[in-house]
């Protein structure tokens, strides 16, 4: 268990906070270009702070205060101009850098323009999503890991907002102990409850054969974070990396798990897909929204719950919008949490003394493409329509568009009603 003066220590992420100041050492998912097809203009919440991000007529990126200097009025609701954000009450105009250019309603000589400005953040776009960078300056770079710049791949970008602490969503990545009873056994009592039986799975471990998660699993700090071991009798094999500090790296999938403030979490899911041999590149990276699941009673809504669906989040929201890490009880199949906060202790020393953190990224060389183990960072091989669906239609996944434009052209309109195994 955590002490109090801990808990706050690793759950606070706004301005001034220990934690606030780690996080803004990275980049930061906020949005998928596509968004910003359908509107120019989006309100952003990242890391207790309202802002918001725009693309001029220029095609330039801004991220900035989220209200006018003037009279305070929410910029969501402003105006794209060929160069900048224009107020919609009186006309002020900002440039993508925060600076005031224009205040149509003052006299044509006045300097007053030059001394507003708006606060300001880094923005930039990779692979369709728009990350944004609110730390000191200058900025490092924006990682290329190895899913966002390989090619001959088919990407898409999913979003849920989370009521809960950006932390109790990190650390299921270093409990693998939750696998076998959340997405076994619960979901199995979700589909009965749903009355689907037919898609029910047999156990992992059946009862008289489970062994201890301690003699199966391990975990070690490595070079980005902490690596998640299988035991094999030939010894450790690689399984899931958590990349520090808030990324969760499965296959070909990147979740971030992006504190919006202290009690909301922004869960993003960015996926690369394998592509036929042939396939025309992708014109643009879609994204789609995850619902919520459970209702506003705090009641599990069951056909999310399906087949691994939305397991994962309801029992982050069943933890509370943060966790009291003070009565928790850890046993030795926690093991991987416990490195884990070890590792944001050692990562917050060194920011309190002036260091960079882990993971912060400014050699180009370095950057041309960053290998995530166990894969080896220059391709995700096409093995046909099983390999090319090991991204299923199942949690939060069944709302992707390519997952499911791919399951019904190799496996028909039927298999998207039920398993794709």
């Amino acid at each position: 268990m955590l002490t109090a003066e801990e808990n706050e220590l690793f759950t606070r992420v706004g301005p001034g906070t220990p934690m606030g100041r780690l996080m803004r050492w990275y980049w930061h998912p906020i949005a998928a270009v596509s968004q910003l097809d359908e509107n120019p203009v989006r309100a952003v919440r990242l890391l207790g702070e309202d802002l918001v991000l725009f693309r001029d007529r220029s095609g330039n990126l801004g991220l900035i205060d989220g209200r006018c200097a003037h009279r305070r009025v929410d910029l969501r609701f402003g105006i794209p101009e060929p160069q900048g954000l224009r107020c919609p009450y009186h006309g002020w105009l900002y440039s993508p850098q925060g600076q005031c250019l224009q205040m149509p309603d003052e006299a044509a000589d006045t300097t007053f323009p030059g001394r507003v400005k708006l606060q300001s953040y880094s923005v930039r776009a990779l692979a369709g999503v728009v990350f944004a960078y609110l730390g000191p300056e200058p900025a490092p770079l924006l990682p290329n890991w190895d899913l966002f710049v390989m090619e001959d791949v088919a990407r898409d970008v999913g979003f849920q907002v989370l009521n809960c602490n950006w932390l109790q969503v990190q650390e299921n990545d270093m409990d693998p102990a939750h696998l076998e009873w959340l997405h076994g056994h619960f979901s199995n009592y979700a589909l009965e409850r749903i009355g689907r039986k037919d898609l029910q799975r047999p156990p992992r471990n059946p009862e008289g054969t489970r062994t201890p998660v301690g003699e199966r699993r391990d975990w070690a700090v490595y070079d980005q974070g902490i690596m998640n071991y299988a035991k094999t009798p030939n010894g450790l094999r690689e399984v899931r990396p958590s990349i520090f500090p808030n990324v969760n790296s499965f296959t070909t999938d990147f979740m971030y798990r992006v504190p919006m403030d202290d009690t909301h979490t922004l869960h993003v899911f960015f996926t690369s897909y394998a592509q036929d041999p042939g396939e025309p590149p992708q014109e643009s990276v879609p994204y789609y929204t995850v619902p919520p699941s459970i209702d506003v009673h705090g009641n599990p809504i069951w056909d999310e719950l399906d087949n691994n669906g939305g397991q994962d989040a309801m029992i982050w929201l069943a933890q509370g919008p943060i966790v009291d890490r003070t009565k928790e009880r850890l046993g030795e199949s926690d093991r991987g949490v416990l490195l884990y906060r070890e590792l944001l202790r050692q990562q917050l020393r060194i920011v309190e003394d002036g260091g960079e953190p882990m993971n912060v990224i400014r050699d180009p060389a370095r950057n041309v493409c960053i290998t995530v183990p166990p894969r080896d960072g220059s391709t995700i091989e096409w093995n046909g329509p099983d390999e090319h669906l090991m991204r299923r239609v199942t949690g939060p996944y069944k709302h992707s568009p390519v997952a499911r434009d791919m399951v019904e052209k190799y496996r028909g309109k039927d298999a998207l009603d039920g398993p794709v195994h």
